[in-house]
Parts: C-alpha cells; sequence; structure tokens
C-alpha cells in the first residue's frame, strides 16, 4: 500500500462563503426588477398626466389638478434619498441580494395598492393623501433598486465587460416603460367613463405579474463574492463597525456630489416621458394614443442600443460616451418640442428617436456601471445610492417645475427647454471631472476611499 497522503487539500472545496460570479442570473435580476420599477413608475407618470388631475384633486382647476398631479409624482423622489441611504446602509452591511428582494416587495404592493384607491368624488381630500402615501412607498423603494442592482449586477460581472453586463439594469428600464406604454395604448382607447372607472386601475393591477417573476429570479441568486471579501476584510480591519453613510461621507464625499450633478440629468427622461406627454396633448393636439406608442417605440429601441454603447464604453472608457449623450440631449431636446409644436407625427418620431433612442441611451447604457464604479465595495451600495437619488430630486420635479415655467404660445416650451439643457450642462461638468473607472480592477474601485482605510 502507498504511503503517500491524498493531495485533496490543494483544490479548496467550494464554500458557501465563496459565492462564484454568475453575471447573467445577476443581469436578468437586475432587469427584471427595474422593469418593475421602472414599470410602477411610467404607468404612475402617465396616469398623472392623463387622468390622476380630474380623479384625486377638486375639478374646478383643472391648471391646478394637473401642478398637483405632478407634484405627487415628484414627491416620490424626496422619499428615494432616504430609501437609498436606509436600503443602502443594510445593502453594505448585511448584502446586497436580500435587500433587494425587499426593495422589489414594496415596489410591487404599493402599486397594487394605488390600484383600488377611492377617488376625490368618493372620499375627497383622503383621496390624495393616500395616493401620494402610496407614491412615497414607491419612491422609498425605487431610491435603493438602481443602485442595490447596479452594484449586485457590477459586482458579478468579469473585468472587461462590467459596462455590458450592468447597463441590463436601464434596459430594464426600457423594458417597464414599453410595458407600461402597451398597457396604457388600449386604455387609453376605452370609453371616457370607462376610463375614469376601471380602466386606469387595470395597469397597476398588473404590476403584480411582473412582481411575481422578478422575487422568483432573485430568490435563486447568490451573493456577490465582492461584497463577501469586502465583508471579510471589513472584519479584519475593524471597518466593519462603522456606518456605511459616515464612511462615504468622510472618504468619497467628492464621488457622492460627482454622481448627484451627473443624475441630475435624468430630468431629461421625466421631461420627455411626463412632460413631454402633457404638452403633446393638451398644446400640440396629438392623439394621446399616437404619442404614447412613439415614445414605446423609440424607447423600446434603446434596448438594442443601452447594451451597445455598453460594449464600446468597456473599450473606450465611460467618460466619452455620458458627455456625449449630456451635450447632445442638451441641443436635442430644443429639437423635440419644436416637432410637438408642428404637430407632424413623423417630424416627432424622428425628433425622438434621436434624443431618446440614439443619445440619451449613452448615458442610460453606462451609468449604472459609471456610478458603482466611482466607489469602493464596503460603500459602494451606500454611496451610489446616495448621490444618485439627491439628484434625481430634480428629475421627479421636473414635469412640475416644466408646467411652471412654460409661457402661453407656441414658444411657450423654450423656458422648459433651457432648464433641461442647464440641467444636462451641470451633469456634463460633473462628468468630466470624475476618474475614468472602465480598465480599473473592481478590487481597486473606489481608491480615495482604499488610500484612507489601508494606509492607517
Amino acid at each position: 500500500m502507498s504511503n503517500v497522503a491524498p493531495r485533496t487539500s490543494a483544490v479548496p472545496a467550494p464554500s458557501a462563503a465563496q459565492p462564484r460570479k454568475t453575471p447573467g442570473k445577476a443581469a436578468l435580476a437586475s432587469f427584471l426588477g427595474s422593469t418593475l420599477e421602472y414599470y410602477d413608475f411610467f404607468i404612475y407618470g402617465t396616469a398623472a398626466a392623463l387622468v390622476f388631475p380630474a380623479l384625486f384633486f377638486p375639478a374646478d382647476n383643472p391648471t391646478a389638478g394637473l401642478v398637483a398631479a405632478f407634484a405627487t409624482f415628484g414627491v416620490a423622489y424626496v422619499a428615494r434619498p432616504l430609501g437609498g441611504m436606509v436600503m443602502g446602509h443594510f445593502g453594505d452591511r448585511l448584502g446586497r441580494r436580500n435587500v433587494l428582494l425587499v426593495t422589489l416587495s414594496l415596489m410591487g404592493l404599493a402599486s397594487l395598492g394605488i390600484g383600488f384607491l377611492p377617488t376625490y368624488d368618493a372620499v375627497g381630500l383622503l383621496a390624495p393623501v393616500l395616493l401620494t402615501l402610496g407614491r412615497l412607498i414607491q419612491g422609498f423603494s425605487a431610491g435603493a433598486e438602481s443602485a442595490g442592482a447596479s452594484t449586485l449586477t457590477l459586482e458579478h460581472s468579469p473585468e472587461g465587460r462590467r459596462g455590458f453586463f450592468t447597463s441590463f439594469v436601464m434596459t430594464g428600464y426600457a423594458s417597464g416603460m414599453v410595458l407600461a406604454t402597451l398597457v396604457f395604448v388600449p386604455i387609453t382607447a376605452l370609453p371616457k367613463d370607462d376610463l375614469m372607472s376601471w380602466g386606469w386601475r387595470v395597469p397597476f393591477w398588473c404590476s403584480i405579474v411582473v412582481l411575481a417573476i422578478a422575487y422568483w429570479v432573485r430568490t435563486h441568486l447568490e451573493e456577490t463574492p465582492v461584497f463577501e471579501e469586502a465583508k471579510e476584510e471589513a472584519l479584519e480591519t475593524g471597518t466593519a463597525r462603522k456606518l456605511p453613510l459616515g464612511q462615504v461621507l468622510r472618504f468619497q464625499a467628492p464621488d457622492v456630489l460627482r454622481v448627484l450633478f451627473m443624475s441630475i440629468f435624468s430630468v431629461m427622461q421625466t421631461i420627455f416621458t411626463v412632460f413631454g406627454l402633457s404638452y403633446a396633448t393638451a398644446h400640440g393636439g396629438l392623439d394621446k394614443g399616437a404619442i404614447l406608442t412613439i415614445n414605446a417605440v423609440t424607447i423600446g429601441a434603446s434596448m438594442l442600443v443601452m447594451p451597445a454603447v455598453a460594449t464600446l464604453s468597456d473599450r473606450i472608457g465611460r467618460k466619452p460616451l455620458m458627455l456625449t449623450a449630456m451635450l447632445g440631449c442638451s441641443a436635442a431636446l430644443f429639437a423635440y418640442f419644436w416637432a410637438l409644436g408642428t404637430g407632424n407625427l413623423v417630424l416627432v418620431f424622428i425628433a425622438s428617436f434621436v434624443f431618446m433612442t440614439l443619445l440619451y441611451s449613452g448615458f442610460n447604457g453606462v451609468w449604472p456601471a459609471f456610478f458603482a464604479e466611482l466607489f469602493a465595495a464596503p460603500v459602494r451600495y451606500t454611496g451610489m445610492a446616495l448621490g444618485n437619488q439627491l439628484g434625481l430630486l430634480v428629475a421627479g420635479f421636473g414635469p412640475m417645475i416644466g408646467g411652471l415655467l412654460m409661457t402661453a404660445g407656441p414658444t411657450g416650451w423654450v423656458p422648459v427647454a433651457v432648464f433641461g439643457a442647464a440641467c444636462a450642462i451641470a451633469a456634463a461638468i460633473a462628468a468630466f471631472s470624475a476618474r475614468e473607472t472602465a480598465h480599473t480592477p473592481v478590487d481597486e474601485l473606489g481608491s480615495p476611499y482604499l488610500t484612507a482605510t489601508r494606509t492607517k
């Protein structure tokens, strides 16, 4: 008999504490979660533009009702930073996966509840109060969803393809928008009495289907190896006892500000999908269904553009594509509103395609990876969520600000376009000042934090 001991120790046994990277599964989970988030947000925005002013607010002042409905759309963005801070804290301390299951459930159940709310005619002022409460819960959930999904997918992705896999976070945005639009197109064709009584509720009820599918996929996803390694290192260095919020503000506050200002660029999205819809139908004389269809086609086409742009960013860097999108959209927004004013659907489609499909996709396909890459793993969820959601406050109130800025006459949209362009230029300055991260190894991301904590 041989006296040579078997060499079983040469190959480490797999451990539950060392999860493997599953980029495809993580991308799918993020895609579905983002689909639910943006489906819910878009059906709310569409309803706010088309039916909520008459259903949940006094009917004697339609303009005030429209501004109030847009305000309830924006109030969710007030709750988003709180959701980002609270859930980001737990995501950095306890793990990305379980927190994302909570945010997903909150979003789906809040949307389902909105579909059952009584209207102003039934319960008076209680109706807008309940509507606002449901919207706040949506916002709290959404404040953690995109940052968590981006962080989780990034940390599951292989080097050199982080942009591609993480882009599916915002591919889910396009999917959610398309689903929301496809649901609303036949709803808006209903007789007015049916639309105002039960028709508008159907899109909210349908969110339960997306919730069930996304929840099932996320329950079958492992925690990220990057988080587990960061957790072990934090225990060894003693930083695990410290709050992620305090740590990220201490060591990476400039990066939080960069993400905040870059996120302001998202005002382009809400101006296009919510304010633009209202302007096109109320002032451009365009058919609701036609505009919704154009929005669905142009945003749906971006589902192909975003992964392509993200793949390009893996090769040439994130910043060139971000800057192109920001500066390009600042000019294209004027062309979009001009096209709406002509009432010509062909021109509206061309302007929408250039603005949303080609240019805005350069931002949407890249920011989930770029924002997450600016932060070190122990504070990544918190840092990205905090900066992103504070910046999105402007985006959330973009439609309301647009309603207040708009003036009378055929060029009344110009102040709205100037506002959007100013936000885009501020975002471009922030992007220009940021570090390029595309080719930095994942364990070296967040250099200000790493330099400060590893030299102590």
